[in-house]
């Protein structure tokens, strides 16, 4: 599940299989901090996450050639209308706020109270940013569809 969050997130298998271990790297040094073992996902996904934004301020940003699934079979299965890549692509392209959402709700299974938790916002807010997110990626899976079809 974490190895999924963290693919989705940064777009790199490497990226995510560096991310996945860091993560439990920090939550076995601070395992002490995980008050409720029932919360263990959802603060396994906070430090995972906060983790990537670290990241992000000493990298480059991702460039969607580079952009390829994982070698893992099982990993999540994309709908049958377009492909991974598209998948990922799209994503890439929606800001950030509004990806984490709805990664977390579709992909990593979190409830819209769990996702509130982790993203430290308000249940509204977590509502709206996967209303938008939704509305984002339909637009965005449209135009590369619309894309790879027309004649070049």
């Amino acid at each position: 599940m974490l190895y999924r969050y963290a693919f989705r997130l940064s777009g790199e298998q490497a990226d995510a299989e560096d991310l996945t271990q860091q993560t439990y790297l920090v939550a076995q040094r601070k395992l002490h901090q995980l008050e409720h073992p029932a919360a263990a996902r959802s603060w396994l996904c906070s430090i995972l996450r906060n983790l990537f934004f670290k990241s992000q301020n000493r990298s480059p940003a991702i460039s969607l050639e580079s952009v390829s699934e994982p070698e893992d079979e099982s990993s999540a299965e994309s709908p049958p209308d377009f492909d991974s890549e598209a998948l990922q692509q799209a994503l890439n392209e929606i800001p950030e706020e509004f990806r984490n959402a709805l990664v977390m709700y579709y992909l990593e299974e979190l409830s819209c109270n769990q996702i509130a938790e982790v993203l430290e916002v308000p249940l509204g807010t977590v509502l709206s940013r996967l209303a938008r997110a939704r509305e984002q990626l339909k637009r965005k899976l449209i135009a590369l569809k619309m894309a790879m079809e027309s004649p070049m």
